[in-house]
């Protein structure tokens, strides 16, 4: 499949629902998640795309693009409930082929209309009532254990919506971790937070047996940011940069990782400058399209389309070329979204 295709799929999704679907949540989602050409893949599903899935294939206008398409089957843990009659699908959930994933919190202290990011839509599963409020760190143990032995998870993603501590709930991301690495010793697990008031939370995550983390920015622009992200936007890039440079020191080289959304606005020749930077400093900057999605105000106010295929190839193309000059690669992550790849192309294109 050329990088061409891959950003099409991106960008303009598939008809159809793969066995493994979700809708609303944090994080990219409306997806049906597939293995192409042996990389994961988290698809949009978009009634209108001129792209089809038909259970083993994807079409365009009729034609097979002749890609190796893998359905991924829906998982056996997902018919569990845990011991209080939780099902399991709703503590924690299948990403791409081998990453179980779950929001430890679902809420968010920035949820408000005035301070939510737009692009967000965090609690609108919560309101779908397709998972919980707030996952037990025993809870997340028993669901971890089974998406194991059943299902042969091989990594995990922890993220939270904000708290109003500050810790920002990374106090809760160790408690979680702890646990699951106590039923799942060799289960790695990267934790996804904004970053705490007080750095040595960082050290305590990685104590409580993290092997990644996150430190999702999504701009780096600080325009973009208050359009976009009025509530996180509080938080100073100064804030960022110092808990990289922390995340580095304590999680390693390429341990540590952003998100960088491409379609908010910001300059392509910025934004890739801005990540090879990152990435000098041992930060994986992990690319991804703004995928507009129902429930976000950035669909449901602001009518807004995701962006120009052009612009994310030439981003991702450049971006993973300079990972690939310094020795970079997602997949040498042990745990995460970029170890994963499924919501980007920059496996696809080398990085």
């Amino acid at each position: 499949m050329t990088a061409s295709t891959r950003v099409d799929l991106a960008l303009l999704g598939i008809r159809g629902t793969p066995p493994v679907s979700r809708t609303g949540g944090a994080g990219p989602s409306d997806d049906g998640h597939l293995v192409i050409d042996g990389l994961n893949a988290a698809i949009p599903r978009n009634p209108q795309s001129p792209f089809v899935f038909d259970g083993d294939r994807v079409l365009r206008d009729g034609a097979d693009l002749g890609v190796d398409v893998q359905p991924i089957a829906r998982p056996q843990f997902y018919d569990l409930t845990t011991a209080d009659g939780v099902p399991y699908e709703k503590i924690a959930r299948l990403h791409g082929r081998n990453v179980l994933a779950t929001t430890v919190v679902q809420t968010c202290i920035r949820y408000r209309e005035d301070q939510r990011c737009r692009f967000c839509s965090i609690e609108e599963s919560l309101r779908a009532d397709t998972t919980v409020a707030v996952k037990r760190p025993e809870q997340l143990a028993e669901v971890a254990r089974a998406a194991v032995a059943l299902d042969g998870v091989t990594q995990m993603v922890m993220t939270t919506g904000t708290s109003a501590g500050k810790d920002r709930g990374a106090k809760h991301l160790a408690r979680c971790v702890r646990a699951v690495k106590a039923a799942v010793p060799d289960l790695p697990i990267q934790v996804q937070c904004e970053p705490p008031a007080d750095l040595a939370v960082i050290t305590d995550l990685r104590t409580a047996g993290a092997d990644a983390i996150g430190i999702h920015v999504e701009s780096l622009d600080d325009h973009v940011r208050r359009r976009w992200m009025p509530g996180k936007s509080s938080v100073p890039l100064s804030d960022y940069r110092a808990a990289w440079a922390e995340a580095v020191r304590v999680f390693g080289r390429n341990q540590v990782s952003t998100y960088l959304l491409v379609g908010l606005g910001e300059d392509a020749d910025e934004m890739i400058t801005a990540a090879k930077e990152l990435a000098d400093t041992g930060v994986y900057p992990f690319i991804v399209p703004f995928r507009p999605q129902q429930g976000t105000l950035a669909v449901d106010v602001d009518h807004a389309v995701g962006p120009e295929r052009a612009v994310v190839e030439k981003i991702s193309r450049e971006v993973a070329h300079h990972l690939r000059l310094i020795g970079m690669a997602g997949d040498d992550q042990r745990a995460g979204c970029a170890a994963c790849g499924a919501c980007s192309i920059l496996q696809n294109v080398g990085g």
